[in-house]
């Protein structure tokens, strides 16, 4: 086995059991909508990789090898900011998009000449990955840095109970 393919392996395990502590510490446990925007998170930081240390054929190569993944998650993510901003969605999802670039890129011009060496090794992990379940423990172990802070719990399911009525004697 290579070097790169142990290193992924080893890291995939760490975001697996990060993962999972993570999301027993989470007061809502797993939602779909913390699922995308922890990948699309990841997508991010990919791209602000790529952008800085000039290594687009790398992201170009894990997008194309994640499309499937990565627009389903981007769709999760619509659907989120359609039913929490209605009218305004587009505009709401547009902004967090520039925020978080901003944000990944404001931390690595924070790391100066070290953010790509830091960064490099991340190509190889993800490129090692398979599955849409790999990708999302993958981002969840990665703790990818977010703008803001989204309420991303599902709301619990209202039940409804007819009220009883009692018989009363006059």
């Amino acid at each position: 086995m290579s070097f790169s393919r142990l290193l992924a392996a080893g890291v995939l395990a760490a975001g697996m059991v990060h993962g999972t502590i993570a999301l027993a510490a989470s007061p809502c446990g797993h939602s779909p909508v913390h699922e995308a925007f922890n990948v699309l998170g990841l997508k991010s930081e990919l791209m602000v990789t790529a952008l800085s240390c000039k290594t687009q054929d790398r992201y170009n190569d894990i997008v194309a090898k994640f499309r499937p993944i990565l627009l389903k998650e981007e769709d999760k993510l619509n659907a989120y900011f359609r039913s929490t901003y209605g009218r305004s969605a587009q505009h709401e999802y547009d902004d967090y998009i520039t925020q978080l670039a901003n944000v990944q890129s404001e931390k690595g011009l924070q790391s100066g000449t070290i953010f790509c060496m830091q960064r490099m090794a991340m190509y190889d992990e993800v490129s090692a990955l398979e599955t849409a379940e790999d990708l999302s423990n993958y981002s969840e172990g990665k703790d990818v840095v977010q703008p803001a802070s989204f309420e991303s719990c599902a709301a619990p399911a209202a039940t409804f109970r007819p009220a009883r009525r009692s018989a009363r004697k006059a």
